[in-house]
């Protein structure tokens, strides 16, 4: 058996949002994508990425 003390912060919000989710629903379920969304999403999919690291972020935004 798990102890609080042994968890983690992700494990925690994992919990919380299942939670929430089993309580309430997911608030998009049922919902369609829009074509405009799905043409997006398709497009930067076939671009390869860059993983840019926090510190870079922080130095472009700060």
């Amino acid at each position: 058996m798990n102890k609080i003390k042994d968890i983690t912060i992700n494990d925690l919000d994992r919990i919380i949002e299942e939670k929430v989710i089993e309580l309430l629903g997911d608030p998009d379920s049922g919902l369609q994508l829009k074509e405009e969304f799905k043409t997006e999403l398709e497009r930067r999919l076939k671009k390869p990425s860059r993983k840019i690291s926090h510190s870079e972020v922080l130095k472009k935004f700060a």
